[in-house]
């Protein structure tokens, strides 16, 4: 059998390729097909081409790699599909697959050691996070962002260091307790997830949502020495490493009692929702990952189902809200965080026009594919500057570098908050 052929088969299943009915409902959702409006760009054109790959149809050659690569992942094809294709497990593995053939190129290089190197550890994403905020605090950099010459030269690079995470003066993990305790006794045991970028570079937002937690009664488990949850790897091709620092997750988090497994990262949340689907293949994980899949809640999530009233104080702030990607479409949590913002006391809020569409993040993509990536921010922008809105909340460190961003793109005064920060703030003393 060709060699080509017996690759894709092994990880992917007929089921998988004959899902499609090809109806075209998620011509419209998509981001790359609204911008190219080439069948190619769509979901149903991807599966297309996977399938004529796997049939040995066509070879591996830079058109087949690039729609793969050109691809969002935002899942948005999944909401709007009536046959229920799981399009993201075709393309991730698709893109494994891609990943193991990929030449030699110093993007891919650069790529590979950050992702099975630097983030499966959180020691040295740590030591790296360090470099970064001294260079981030030091005078090159400011030097370097003061005159033209950088952004000329090297646009890739400056853009780069636009859209890099402030790095936080101390990791979250170095600051939350291993157990937190509420003021009363306790209702609820749960979890907290740090995540890697979310415990390096926001902080300040796993420490509110640690003090949500706690004002919701909340016993709160939080592991040290917690790994990423693999979502990035596994986005980008590299499936065996998502694997790996999903068992390693699901044993740093057995036996602590909890009943509830919090995420305020989308992207994080709803790849470890789906650890049971990961490991279906690993006899000793298989159960042991459905169990940790199935008590994982996004804090939005959390916060509904248990129906928590807490003090809120008045505030007059003029606030939308942009849905994650992984948040909505990953997670099918949409009216969860409206239900929560609107409940603050003097709050007015306005919806987001495509309010569900993607920012353009989608996890490094703004970084690999930077032209497209600003092209979906434009849209956004857009949308967000026509709401006149102050606050723009949303759920995902991806978006808040994104967003944040295009607020200084565009010279806009909106500020970009992830909605956990809004509600601790808004809770009375």
């Amino acid at each position: 059998m060709d060699r080509q052929k017996e690759n894709l088969s092994d990880l992917i299943s007929d089921d998988l390729l004959t899902q499609c009915i090809h109806c075209g409902m998620c011509l419209s959702v998509c981001p790359t097909y609204d911008i190219t409006k080439l069948e190619r760009s769509s979901p149903r054109g991807r599966i297309r081409l996977i399938k004529a790959f796997a049939k040995n149809e066509i070879s591996l050659g830079k058109l087949f790699e690039d729609e793969m690569s050109f691809c969002l992942g935002c899942r948005a094809c999944e909401t709007a599909c009536p046959a229920g294709v799981e399009y993201d497990k075709l393309h991730q593995k698709t893109k494994d697959i891609l990943n193991k053939r990929s030449k030699f190129k110093f993007q891919n290089i650069i790529l590979k050691y950050f992702l099975n190197k630097v983030l499966t550890s959180s020691t040295k994403l740590k030591s790296f996070s360090r470099i970064l905020l001294y260079y981030q605090k030091s005078w090159l950099r400011k030097f370097l962002h003061s005159i033209n010459l950088f952004k000329t030269i090297f646009p890739k690079l400056f853009l780069m260091d636009e859209l890099s995470p402030q790095i936080s003066d101390v990791a979250s993990d170095d600051l939350i307790d291993e157990i937190s305790l509420p003021e009363n006794e306790p209702k609820y045991n749960v979890a907290f997830h740090v995540g890697c970028i979310m415990n390096v570079a926001f902080a300040e937002i796993n420490l509110d949502t640690i003090e949500v937690l706690k004002k919701s009664g909340c016993k709160i488990f939080t592991p040290k020495n917690q790994n990423c949850c693999g979502a990035l790897h596994a986005h980008n091709g590299e499936l065996n490493t998502a694997k790996e620092l999903a068992k390693y997750n699901i044993d740093l988090f057995d036996n602590l009692g909890y009943e509830y497994l919090i995420s305020n990262s989308a992207g994080c949340g709803a790849f470890m929702k789906e650890y049971g689907d990961l490991l279906s293949d690993d006899i000793e994980y298989t159960e042991k990952a459905q169990k940790f899949s199935s008590k994982v809640k996004d804090i939005s999530e959390f916060i509904i189902e248990k129906d928590i009233k807490l003090n809120y104080k008045k505030t007059n702030e003029h606030v939308t809200y942009h849905d994650a990607c992984h948040l909505v479409h990953g997670q099918g949590v949409s009216n969860q965080p409206r239900e929560i913002i609107n409940s603050l006391p003097g709050i007015n809020f306005d919806e987001l026009n495509d309010s569900t569409r993607c920012c353009g993040s989608a996890g490094i993509y703004s970084i690999l594919r930077q032209e497209d990536s600003m092209l979906f921010l434009d849209q956004k922008m857009e949308n967000i500057i026509n709401t006149n809105a102050d606050i723009v909340l949303t759920g995902n460190p991806g978006c808040l570098l994104q967003l944040r961003y295009g607020a200084k793109k565009y010279n806009s005064d909106v500020k970009i908050l992830h909605f956990i920060t809004l509600l601790k703030d808004s809770i009375r003393i």
